[in-house]
């Protein structure tokens, strides 16, 4: 019996068209905790602190917390201000600064007395283009990856990290509901370990068949030939087809590269970053070095540890096997290819 990978699909955020309803990611596998933001500065504190994660979830997080501020205080000042709090909650992913930019936008459009409706309107439609979006990243990807029975990935990049059932991670939960043989291989991505709380709890959800291993084991599995396919998510992918995601990223590119085996990126073309040319001009989030230091709440290391934490590294373009997104597929990842992916007219 083929897995049921609806039963994945828990959603990582609610909207009632007055407040929004966060899962808290900090808490999980262990507790499963909603809080409601009201406005633009729960929202990006919530952002800031992981409470709502995955390149596309926080953008939408993101228009949904403008278009709660712009209902209490829709003045141009305050509008500002608000959106410009809430890009700054993180830097890498675009999507968030994107869909605060398409909402501020729709809002100064109109008269003060209809700004809020037209916020409300464009989160939604940020919304819903991303669940859509989800769905044809799995479908795209997994006749993609037709065959493909052992599945390697990083991070999470399920219904917790993105719109629908995920970019990556749908791609994979898609496979297995057409052969239940496919196995997926979750790295368990440190400092955080999102793979190791959120997808294995999103797998384990679904059904599906599925193994959790240290990061420095990926390389050693697709050299012995225990890896079929490599696929992750993105935060920011330059106009060139460079890819900023989860740190250890560019490890397993490499790696895939060495074993002969396709590396995948997933994502909606809201992650495409046109303004930005190439992977070099990504700003790579640092985050607290305690994020290191600790493990489950645990000290690792002597408290006064020197540390780097970059949150997210880079894939150069000719690494990438292909680059799955909602309008097409770019393979391989070229200037051309992926400027042909935001050409409504080149959609397919």
């Amino acid at each position: 019996m083929a897995p049921d990978t609806t039963a994945a699909a828990a959603p990582a955020l609610t909207w009632d068209g007055r407040v929004l309803r966060l899962l808290d990611q900090t808490l999980l596998p262990a507790e499963e905790t909603w809080i409601s933001v009201t406005g633009a500065a729960d929202t990006a504190d919530a952002i800031a602190r992981l409470v709502i994660r995955g390149a596309p979830n926080i953008g939408i997080a993101a228009a949904y917390g403008l278009a709660m501020e712009i209902a209490r205080t829709p003045g141009d000042e305050e509008l500002r201000a608000a959106a410009r709090r809430l890009r700054e909650a993180r830097p890498t992913a675009v999507n968030l600064a994107w869909a605060v930019d398409r909402v501020q936008a729709a809002a100064l459009a109109q008269p003060h007395g209809g700004r809020a409706a037209a916020a409300r309107a464009e989160a939604e439609a940020i919304h819903a283009a991303e669940d859509a979006a989800s769905l044809a990243i799995a479908l795209a990807g997994a006749e993609l990856l037709a065959g493909a029975r052992r599945i390697l990935t990083h991070c999470n990049t399920g219904a917790l990290a993105c719109g629908g059932t995920g970019s990556a991670l749908a791609v994979a939960l898609e496979l297995a509901s057409r052969d239940g043989g496919v196995r997926v291989l979750a790295c368990e991505t440190r400092p955080l370990l999102q793979g190791a709380r959120l997808t294995v709890w999103e797998l384990r959800r679904a059904g599906v068949t599925h193994e959790l291993l240290v990061d420095g084991a990926a390389a050693g599995l697709m050299r012995r030939g225990e890896v079929d396919a490599v696929i992750v998510g993105c935060d920011r992918v330059a106009a060139n087809g460079d890819t900023a995601n989860k740190v250890g990223t560019y490890a397993h590119a490499l790696a895939a590269r060495a074993a002969g085996i396709p590396f995948i990126v997933a994502g909606p073309t809201s992650t495409i970053d046109p303004a930005t040319a190439t992977g070099d001009e990504i700003v790579i989030e640092e985050r607290a070095a305690d994020e290191v230091r600790h493990a489950g709440g645990a000290l690792l290391t002597p408290q006064d540890t020197p540390c780097r934490n970059p949150a997210f590294d880079v894939t150069p373009a000719e690494l990438v096997t292909a680059l799955v997104t909602e309008r097409g597929i770019a393979s391989p990842p070229t200037t051309a290819s992926v400027a042909a992916l935001l050409d409504p007219a080149a959609a397919r």
